[in-house]
C-alpha cells in the first residue's frame, strides 16, 4: 500500500495558510533519490544526470538538482530561461529539442548549452543562424521499429516523430566533423515509463555497439553517450519499482563488455530522468467539496483535470490516500471528479476508496512529474500552488497559485474593468 510522505495533521496545518487544491514535493524523498542516482553510475567518471525540466519545471526543485551536480534537459525556450535564473548554463545544459524554433536555438548557443540534434536538416538550420556549429554537438538516435522490452507509455520508436535513421546519423556526423565539430555525443530516447531493470542496459548496449561502429566507420571517437529517460515509476500500489542500482550495474557491465574492448572506455554517460527523479517525490492535495448519487457514487473535489491532467488525457492511474482514513476499510466505489464540463475529468473511476465526506483530504500520489506541468486553463479553471516540504519539517511556497487577474492578464488588448479583477 502506498503511503503519504506527510501526515494529515501538516497538512491541515499547510492548508491553513494555502488552501487546497495544490501540489506538494517531499524535498527529502528528491534529495536521497539524487544522491542514489549518482551513487548507482559514480563508477563512470564524467557521468551526469540531466533532469528533465519538463516533468517538473520549477526553480526551487531545479536547484535542489543542481547541489548534485545533475544538468537540465531542455526543449523549450522557457525551460532554456529557467535553467539560466537557476543558474546553470554551459555544458549543465542539454537542448534537446525537435521542431525548433530559430530563437530557441540561438538561445541554446547564447548559454554554451549542448545541442542535441533531432534532425539532419537542423545542420543548415544551425549553419543559417549561428554561421558555424558548434564544436561540441550530439545526434539523436532512431532505430525505428518496436522496442519490445518496454512495458512503458511509448514503446513504437518507428512512429516516433524523435530522431535520425542509422543512415542519417552517420551522414550528420560525417558532415558536422566536416564543418568543424570536435566532440560528439549520441542520444536515443526510446520509450517512456519502463518498470524493468532491462531497459536502461539493453539500450546502453545497443548505443555501444554503434558507437564502436561509428569509431570504426568514421573515425569519430564519441564523448559522451546519453541514454535519455524511460526509468519509469510503479503508479499501482502492487507494482514493484526499478532498482537503480542494479540499472547502473548492468550498464556498467555492457560498458565494459563493449566500449572497453573497443578503447572506447573514456566515453562519459548521461541520463534525462525526469519522472525517476521526482515522480513519487509530489502529491496533489484536494478537498471533497460534493457528493452525487445517480447511476454511480460520485466525489466531487475542488481539483479537476487542470491540475492533473494524466488520468483524463489517457487513463492514467494515481493512486489516492484519504488521509486520516488509511486504514479504514476500502467498502465504497467511486469516481473521483473535478469540475470541468467534460465526462473524462476523473482521478478515478470505479476506485474502491474508504467513505468519504464533504471536507475530507485527499492525497493524489506520484504527481512530482507531469503533474503541475502539464497543467492547464480550460473551462477558465486556474493552475494551483506548489508547496515544498522541506527536510526540516518546514513548508515553503514555491509557485502561488494563479489568480483571475493572471489569466485576463494576456487579454489586456480588451478592456477589462479592474473593478472585476479585484
Amino acid at each position: 500500500m502506498k503511503k503519504p510522505f506527510i501526515t494529515k495533521e501538516k497538512i491541515n496545518e499547510i492548508i491553513q495558510k494555502y488552501p487546497t487544491p495544490f501540489h506538494i514535493y517531499d524535498e527529502k524523498g528528491i534529495r536521497e533519490n539524487a544522491k542514489k542516482v549518482k551513487e548507482a553510475f559514480s563508477w563512470n567518471p564524467g557521468y551526469r544526470e540531466y533532469f528533465a525540466v519538463k516533468a517538473a519545471p520549477n526553480p526551487f526543485l531545479m536547484s535542489i538538482m543542481k547541489e548534485y551536480d545533475c544538468g537540465m534537459d531542455c526543449s523549450s525556450m522557457a525551460e532554456l530561461m529557467l535553467s539560466q535564473a537557476a543558474g546553470i548554463s554551459g555544458e549543465y545544459i542539454m537542448f534537446s529539442s525537435n521542431d525548433t524554433p530559430d530563437e530557441e536555438f540561438a538561445k541554446a548557443a547564447e548559454l554554451n548549452a549542448i545541442i542535441n540534434l533531432d534532425d539532419i536538416t537542423h545542420i543548415d538550420d544551425l549553419l543559417r543562424i549561428l554561421g558555424k556549429v558548434p564544436e561540441t554537438i550530439s545526434c539523436r538516435y532512431n532505430p525505428g521499429g518496436v522496442y519490445e522490452i518496454s512495458n512503458g507509455i511509448m514503446d513504437n520508436p518507428g512512429d516516433a516523430k524523435y530522431g535520425m535513421t542509422k543512415a542519417q546519423l552517420f551522414s550528420a556526423y560525417k558532415t558536422l566533423k566536416n564543418l568543424g565539430a570536435k566532440n560528439f555525443g549520441l542520444h536515443a530516447f526510446l520509450v517512456s515509463n519502463t518498470l524493468t531493470n532491462e531497459y536502461y542496459p539493453t539500450l546502453a548496449r545497443t548505443l555501444f555497439v554503434l558507437a564502436a561502429e561509428i569509431k570504426d566507420e568514421l573515425g569519430i571517437e564519441l564523448s559522451f553517450i546519453n541514454l535519455s529517460g524511460g526509468v519509469g515509476i510503479p503508479y499501482f500500489p502492487e507494482e514493484e519499482g526499478n532498482d537503480i542500482m542494479i540499472i547502473g550495474e548492468k550498464v556498467k557491465k555492457a560498458y565494459d563488455e563493449v566500449l572497453v574492448p573497443a578503447h572506447l572506455d573514456n566515453i562519459a554517460i548521461y541520463t534525462e530522468m525526469g519522472r525517476f527523479m521526482t515522480g513519487p517525490y509530489g502529491a496533489l492535495i484536494t478537498t471533497a467539496i460534493h457528493e452525487k448519487h445517480t447511476y454511480k457514487e460520485y466525489i466531487g473535489v475542488d481539483a479537476c483535470a487542470a491540475n492533473l491532467m494524466r488520468p483524463a488525457m489517457y487513463g492514467a492511474y494515481h493512486h489516492i490516500t484519504v488521509l486520516g482514513k488509511e486504514d479504514a476499510p476500502l467498502s465504497h466505489m467511486y469516481d473521483v471528479t473535478g469540475s470541468l464540463c467534460e465526462n473524462n475529468d476523473k482521478f478515478a473511476v470505479d476506485r474502491m476508496l474508504p467513505t468519504i465526506e464533504r471536507g475530507d483530504i485527499l492525497f493524489i500520489h506520484d504527481t512530482g512529474a507531469h503533474g503541475h506541468a502539464m497543467g492547464y486553463n480550460y473551462n477558465g479553471r486556474l493552475r494551483s500552488a506548489e508547496i515544498l516540504y522541506k527536510t526540516d519539517g518546514s513548508f515553503e511556497l514555491i509557485r502561488r497559485a494563479e489568480t483571475t487577474s493572471d489569466y485576463f492578464a494576456t487579454l489586456d488588448c480588451f478592456p477589462i474593468s479592474e473593478k472585476l479583477l479585484q
